[in-house]
């Protein structure tokens, strides 16, 4: 499947209207490439902290983490647990630019966010996808979290702002290190761009997934600091403590 445009080879075409789910091949149930039994055999999230999103065995709980030391950020929105089969589809959109899957994914966000709309949830004034360091974008040709930016932007009728945050310090790879690593590596890794107007406004960040929280709540207190009323986290995936995956 070739998922970059290119007008001398076939490209997945998003809106034809016989759709086959990019799990498992079978014909998909609705408008959209997945099939029911796929959808509902997804890990869904369930029981969760009502701040950060860690997965807890029962809902409307706050964990031990966020009633000792309440986040920068006000709730954190994610469909699922990174487990099977989400964390591979992450990784392929993510890391070998399987652009239809994560097309899949953020649609599949952008209904979990209309239905927390309608909860009450309050729909923010606009969406900030987590800058990625220049040399990674470099290599990878394109930041997922601008991509899932656009389309929840394209879907929630939201506006988006996707060069406000900037990555101004290229830190290393933040996937097999710990909390109190990841806050070190990413003290000043973030900056607002001089034409940024983020004072009073309530602000959503995008990325894939929140693992530790160390980007999210570093990002948060930058744009609170700088004024921002709010700040809330969507995201694809959310992990739970180590070893009970």
């Amino acid at each position: 499947m070739r998922c970059q445009p290119n007008r001398l080879q076939q490209v997945y075409n998003w809106l034809k209207n016989k759709q086959h789910c990019l799990l498992c091949d079978e014909p998909a149930d609705g408008a959209l490439a997945i099939c029911s039994s796929c959808e509902a055999e997804l890990p869904w999230l369930g029981g969760h902290c009502q701040v950060c999103a860690l997965p807890l065995p029962v809902h409307g709980l706050s964990c031990g983490a966020c009633l000792q030391r309440p986040p920068s950020f006000q709730r954190v929105e994610a469909p699922w647990r990174y487990a099977f089969p989400i964390d591979s589809l992450i990784t392929r959109f993510k890391h070998q630019a399987k652009w239809p899957l994560g097309r899949l994914l953020g649609e599949l966000l952008s209904q979990h966010l209309l239905h927390a709309f309608a909860e009450g949830l309050p729909r923010p004034d606009l969406l900030l996808p987590v800058p990625l360091a220049s040399k990674r974008q470099r290599q990878r040709g394109f930041n997922q979290a601008a991509l899932l930016a656009q389309w929840l932007s394209q879907q929630l009728h939201l506006p988006l702002q996707a060069h406000w945050l900037q990555r101004v310090l290229d830190t290393p790879a933040q996937q097999q290190l710990d909390a109190a690593t990841r806050k070190r590596n990413l003290r000043r890794a973030f900056a607002l761009a001089p034409d940024s107007q983020v004072k009073g406004l309530h602000l959503a960040l995008v990325d894939d997934v929140l693992t530790t929280g160390a980007t999210a709540e570093s990002i948060a207190r930058l744009l609170r600091k700088a004024g921002a009323a709010r700040v809330d986290v969507y995201c694809l995936a959310r992990t739970p403590k180590p070893g009970e995956g």
